[in-house]
């Protein structure tokens, strides 16, 4: 595997006298202190509002007893936005050197993004994509040209990657554009094979010449993007309690929801960072496994605050549905977060049957709290709470038996 050669350290300041406009290289896999830069989290709180609008269009479709057909338009919606976070993420990863053109052609992509979120009311409401499908034809055209300029100082295998990205991107787009004259019966259909083809894009593209992401900043940015998701999932179910309190007087129906919602997110984030997942990322293969897998992990992290609102809407008699209904939306997509975390990474850094079974168990726990009707999202609040203290505690048991009888105790 061939390497393009890496460019001479850049002034860090200003004062330095930093050309606005710089070759657009790849940076060292393994380059020191390496973080997320003002600019990539400035990206991410623009990417969560397109996130929160579909979070808003699945609590209405849900509530309203179309939850079949709200999944499905929040999987399509949902995989747009994931989509253009990650190819930006990774490339970033590799090539970001924050000149004037880079940091514009990023600002292009918000810009994409924020179309994108204007159009999901429309498409759940009336199934009308255009405004979608323009917003995501802005960032991905964006995102094409940045592999193209970074094509251009590239040595041959880095160029021929770089060029498959960008020519692999752009063909993508012909097909999103046919979603808008495809018949809603095969709309679905048509964006899976859609999906398919852009998920086969950076595999091929990197299949003789692997991009330069760096390990450490790929698991900062996507723990950084988790941080955002669940605070969101917050924000939303705050508020929906604050309206069903404020409107409805219903404090003590709604604070088991409060309560266990609290719980079902707290554990949520202790489960995702209670290890250092970059020591994992060694292969493009687990790489791609592991960032693929995200999908999953954000969506239904993000659905959990969709399920709290639901939950406020149907205790308070504004939902459409039954209370197992309810119960269900929040305790499913808890159960997929605390699966998907487990089998992305949680897995490798437990020893042990103990260990390796307390996410699985708790997930199925948490499946069975849906029957227990006005309690279940309490109940299901409690069982990750457990599992955080018991992961916990084996843990500690499995240090203490490392470090012998003498160690000090912690």
């Amino acid at each position: 595997m061939t390497s393009s050669p890496v460019p001479p350290p850049e002034p860090s300041s200003p004062a330095a006298g930093r050309r606005p406009l710089r070759r657009l290289t790849a940076r060292p896999p393994h380059e020191s202190h390496r973080v997320a830069s003002p600019l990539e989290l400035f990206f991410d709180l623009c990417f969560v509002v397109a996130v929160a609008q579909a979070g808003v269009q699945l609590v209405h479709s849900v509530a309203e007893g179309h939850a079949g057909e709200g999944i499905l338009y929040y999987a399509m919606v949902f995989f747009a936005i994931w989509w253009a976070w990650m190819n930006f993420t990774w490339f970033a990863s590799a090539y970001d050197n924050d000149d004037v053109l880079y940091r514009i052609v990023t600002l292009v992509q918000i810009a994409g993004v924020l179309v994108l979120a204007a159009g999901v009311s429309s498409a759940f409401e009336d199934h009308d994509f255009l405004v979608i499908v323009i917003g995501y034809v802005i960032m991905r055209i964006a995102m094409s040209a940045q592999w193209l300029r970074a094509a251009r100082h590239a040595g041959p295998a880095e160029r021929a990657m770089t060029l498959r990205y960008a020519g692999g991107v752009l063909l993508c787009q012909i097909g999103w554009v046919g979603l808008l004259f495809v018949p809603d019966a095969g709309r679905a259909w048509l964006f899976l094979v859609m999906a398919l083809l852009e998920l086969c894009v950076p595999t091929l593209a990197e299949r003789n010449h692997r991009s330069s992401w760096h390990p450490h900043h790929i698991s900062e940015r996507y723990g950084l993007f988790t941080i955002i998701v669940l605070g969101e999932t917050i924000a939303a179910a705050t508020v929906a309690v604050k309206s069903g309190i404020d409107e409805n007087d219903a404090l003590g129906e709604l604070l088991p929801i409060a309560v266990g919602g609290l719980l079902i997110v707290f554990a949520a984030w202790w489960i995702y960072f209670v290890v250092p997942v970059h020591g994992h990322l060694r292969s493009s293969r687990q790489a791609f496994v592991w960032g693929y897998g995200h999908y999953l992990v954000f969506a239904s992290a993000a659905a959990i605050g969709a399920g709290l609102e639901v939950a406020v809407e149907q205790t308070v008699g504004k939902a459409h549905i039954s209370a197992l209904a309810a119960s269900a939306a929040v305790t499913l997509p808890t159960a997929m977060y605390l699966l998907t975390v487990w089998v992305l990474h949680a897995r490798h850094f437990k020893v042990g049957i103990a260990q390796q079974a307390v996410l699985p168990t708790a997930a199925l726990m948490v499946i069975g709290c849906t029957f227990l009707g006005d309690m279940a999202v309490l109940a299901a609040g409690i069982v990750l709470a457990l599992a955080v203290a018991t992961g916990v505690t084996l843990t500690a048991r499995s240090g203490a038996a490392h470090r012998g009888p003498t160690a000090p105790a912690a």
